[in-house]
């Protein structure tokens, strides 16, 4: 009786440890299958199949009480595939773009203008002190009526002018304000594949202010008023008031001023006053390092993170300059230049894994044909124009059209492309989708054609060791801007 009762609990257990087995099983398969689920949309989402490429313009307008932030569709076939989101913000004189962070990382381009832009990191101190609230932009200190001399502290404030590449890191927030005497203009790419961002293809941003308009929902069309209306809202509002009073120590009201749509004013707002921000790094004498202050945020920042960005995230450089023709990387009399920002000259782009160039082609130049080894390149034309040709792996044309100003195009990773410019030349930006981004080239000094020997070129095109021989050398020391010629034969 003890054996078989025994042996009755033992099948029983067996059972039960199989039953327990079996629905771990099922839960794991279960998870798995809902990665891969999203695995398999995003690849789809993520696919270049492209039969067509064109140029387009921003698509989404929405209208601020102080400038205008034009967005493109970032559900195109050729931003869907290259992974990105493109913008443009307007910022009129003496306006400010309201604090705002967002889940991937942001490149801009000074297209036009100057301004001061402050951008907050979680951890770091704020390090720059003055002693009142009186420093205006470009001005001498004043004593305001009534109030007197304040302090204010804060991170680092940066000038940031025409020609700057300006890294936005994901979840990092910011401000701009635009202190000149013309508008601001700025384009930027975001990248919506970037590692930081686990939510989803869709552009959105976080504001700590604003939101947008009515009038703004008025300029898009019926279906992108709702998405525009969505993703770009004050996030304070949705926070019950008496817990934020608590949580910030302040009286309710202020909170409530914090949680007012003010759907009028929008995504920029005008200033009613001149700012007075610290400038130290224009204005001597304007502030007070506090060296303990820095290492104590230092110390806390390397215990939250221990993922070696923390050494140098707190005063890591933001921005560079590619309009200065002496730095130039590569420089041609007769075709052009361009100037690269990637992670050697702007160290923060290693871990936004971006990059990006600003080239001139003089009239009628080229740039030679060539296909990006390790990313997607996203163009600009800033002025002038040109005719553009591309080339898929199935040898058909995908884009042989004229491109203008004002337009944005996508090259996908291994497609062969090559650029003309027109009569009146051609300015304009590439972002790419890389930090050390790579090109090979079809023609000119370094290309992979002259790097051939002349008996594969005369078999695999059926051509004279003359004939090879031209192909190979006639564009002599020429590499990636190619002049105009004129044909000798």
């Amino acid at each position: 009786m003890a054996v078989t009762t025994k042996l009755i609990l033992a099948i029983l257990l067996s059972a039960f440890l199989l039953s327990a087995t079996n629905a771990v099983r099922d839960y794991q398969g279960q998870q798995a299958g809902q990665r891969g689920e999203r695995g398999t949309r995003l690849t789809e989402a993520q696919q270049c199949r492209l039969t067509r490429l064109t140029a387009s313009q921003p698509t989404n307008r929405i209208e601020s009480e102080g400038g205008v932030t034009e967005l493109w569709d970032e559900n195109e076939e050729q931003f869907q595939c290259a992974g990105v989101a493109p913008m443009r913000s307007v910022i009129r004189r003496n306006s400010l773009s309201l604090p705002n962070f967002h889940p991937m990382p942001r490149l801009v381009y000074i297209e036009r203008g100057q301004g001061l832009i402050g951008i907050t990191y979680p951890g770091c101190a704020e390090t720059f002190q003055s002693q009142s609230q009186s420093f205006q932009a470009g001005r001498e200190p004043r004593e305001e009526r009534g109030q007197g001399r304040r302090s204010d502290q804060h991170q680092k404030v940066h000038r940031i002018r025409q020609g700057d590449v300006v890294a936005l890191p994901a979840g990092a927030a910011h401000w701009c304000y635009n202190d000149g005497e013309e508008e601001l203009v700025a384009v930027s790419i975001n990248d919506l594949n970037h590692r930081s961002n686990q939510l989803d293809q869709n552009l959105r941003a976080f504001y700590l202010a604003g939101g947008v308009p009515e009038s703004g929902r008025q300029q898009t069309q019926a279906g992108q008023r709702l998405q525009s209306r969505q993703r770009f809202q004050n996030i304070f509002r949705a926070f019950d008031t008496e817990l934020m009073a608590e949580a910030f120590n302040i009286p309710a009201e202020i909170v409530r001023r914090m949680q007012e749509e003010q759907s009028e004013r929008g995504l920029i707002v005008n200033v009613r006053e001149e700012m007075r921000i610290i400038r130290p790094d224009e204005e001597e004498g304007e502030f007070e390092e506090e060296q303990g202050r820095s290492r104590r945020g230092q110390q806390w920042w390397e215990e939250a993170t221990g993922n070696g960005l923390e050494e140098n995230i707190c005063t890591m450089k933001i921005r560079t300059n590619v309009e200065h023709r002496t730095q130039a990387d590569i420089f041609s009399r007769q075709a052009g230049k361009i100037n690269h920002v990637n992670r050697q000259k702007l160290p923060i782009l290693k871990y936004m894994d971006m990059s990006a160039s600003r080239g001139t082609l003089y009239p009628n130049a080229l740039l030679t044909p060539h296909w990006s080894v390790n990313g997607h390149c996203v163009v600009y034309v800033q002025r002038g124009e040109a005719q553009v040709q591309v080339v898929d792996h199935s040898g058909q044309q995908v884009m042989n059209d004229r491109v203008n100003q004002g337009e944005m195009f996508v090259v996908p990773q291994y497609f062969a492309s090559t650029v003309r410019a027109g009569q009146n030349g051609l300015e304009f930006v590439v972002w790419r989708t890389s930090s050390e981004p790579m090109n090979s080239q079809l023609a000119g000094y370094t290309s992979v054609i002259r790097a051939m020997p002349i008996e594969v070129l005369t078999n695999a095109y059926q051509i004279s060791p003359n004939e090879a021989q031209r192909l190979k050398t006639n564009r002599g020391g020429e590499s990636f801007l190619l002049s105009p010629q004129r044909r000798s034969f």
